[in-house]
């Protein structure tokens, strides 16, 4: 019997899983940049710290989560979104202690949800974000902003804007919220069962609905930035003039709430259009500040703000907008035309690899117009061709396969020839992309 991968995940194998390590190492290098440290948090959680951080009201908990009793009988739940994970964390380890706040912490790992699976989206998905913990600031909502928009930038998108909102303090919201469900009391009846469900629980909820005729009637709701307290007002114009001033597009959307109920104040998404006249192609990740989190899982009363984005929903972008990666395959195939030497090669292609070059190399004897096939299909930008021939002369024959010139170099030359050959090829490349723009 065959066994198939569970609905909802895949296999991620050769180009696809290099596209992922770019876009991950992209991610870890901007954080690092910001001075972020990463935390690692288990898989595995008890069930009510996401009962407690993540709202009931919101689909995730409602609908999406992987829970169950484990042998101890006790309820556990494969983490749905990481923020929970490391608030607990921060309580576990009495990392508020700590007398340099803000806590920063990026995060990379697998999280698990049960929602209909679509391109970019997966019930097993991996999840980058950002975390800071402890500094009440507009400043530090906008340093967090930031590095979300500029890992788009270094994944190539252009285009990229920030649509963002406010929830409000404690005063705006409850405000906000009792306006809300008088409105729509009036319209509940003709409206979907998880609306219905959402007036009673949490009304801000109803306006991420994405039933077509529910949307029509969330157009004609109030918006929050009419009930927002003068100094939520002041801390959001604070945020958006803040990122403004480093170039970056923000965009006020009232109906943005996101679909986690422990936001409060600022929230936001990450919007690009691929190409100019095209459509926005859906938040890329997005987040929020949240005053009560770290104290719902047992800690302090601290503040704190986040973002979170999908590696799979980058990922998926990303290929669409990039043409095949050049540079995603060895730099040199090294091909031996007989058993001995390929057993040499062996050798030599350890020596080059010391030096930072990516070397694959033929274990088996093959015709050189089969092994220049495979050099191809792996997508090397070089072959290095030792026949009995070179090794009585002592050198090798170097083949760019891309513009098929061929080079004879001798072996005390090779390591240093070999850069300097891929160092023309990338220069070359950089400056044809550049052209191309």
């Amino acid at each position: 019997m065959e066994i198939n991968p569970v609905k909802g995940t895949h296999d991620i194998i050769g180009d696809e899983a290099d596209l992922y390590r770019e876009i991950e190492q992209r991610c870890i290098y901007v954080a690092d940049l910001f001075s972020y440290k990463e935390i690692r948090t288990p898989i595995i959680e008890h069930t009510p710290l996401f009962l407690r951080s993540v709202g009931e009201s919101s689909d995730i908990v409602t609908k999406e989560m992987y829970t169950f009793m484990d042998k101890g009988d006790r309820s556990v739940t494969l983490r749905p979104e990481m923020t929970a994970g490391v608030m607990r964390s921060i309580v576990s380890n009495k990392l508020y202690a700590n007398p340099d706040l803000p806590l920063k912490y990026f995060y990379l790992g697998p999280c698990f949800r049960y929602e209909r699976p679509q391109a970019g989206r997966y019930r097993q998905f991996h999840q980058f974000g950002i975390e800071a913990v402890g500094n009440p600031s507009f400043l530090q909502d906008a340093e967090v902003i930031s590095i979300g928009h500029r890992i788009l930038l270094t994944l190539g998108l252009k285009n990229v804007k920030v649509l963002i909102n406010s929830l409000g303090d404690e005063e705006s919201r409850a405000n906000y919220k009792v306006a809300l469900k008088e409105y729509f009391a009036k319209h509940i009846d003709k409206m979907c069962p998880d609306c219905k469900r959402r007036l009673e629980i949490n009304p801000l909820r109803i306006l991420d609905c994405k039933v077509p005729e529910d949307i029509e009637i969330v157009k004609g709701a109030p918006r929050m930035t009419d009930y927002l307290s003068d100094a939520s007002k002041l801390y959001l114009n604070n945020v958006i003039n803040t990122l403004q001033s480093v170039g970056i597009e923000v965009e006020i959307d009232t109906n943005l709430v996101r679909g986690l109920d422990y936001y409060t104040g600022v929230v936001f998404e990450y919007h690009a259009v691929l190409k100019e006249g095209e459509q926005d192609v859906g938040a890329l990740g997005g987040g929020g500040h949240y005053a009560n989190l770290l104290a719902e899982v047992g800690g302090p009363q601290m503040e704190g703000i986040g973002l979170a984005m999908g590696v799979e929903r980058l990922a998926y972008v990303v290929s669409q907008t990039i043409k095949e990666n050049p540079l995603n395959g060895p730099d040199f195939y090294l091909m031996g035309m007989t058993d001995e030497i390929i057993a040499k090669n062996f050798a030599l292609a350890e020596l080059l690899r010391s030096s930072g070059l990516v070397i694959d190399l033929n274990y088996q004897i093959k015709s050189i117009s089969a092994l220049i096939k495979t050099a191809l299909r792996k997508k090397a930008k070089f072959a290095i061709i030792i026949g009995e021939d070179e090794m009585t002369k002592k050198e090798v024959t170097i083949k760019n396969l891309a513009t098929q010139e061929q080079t004879l170099v001798k072996f005390d030359d090779l390591e240093t020839v070999l850069h300097s050959l891929l160092n023309e090829y990338i220069s070359k490349l950089a400056k044809f992309d550049e052209e191309e723009e």
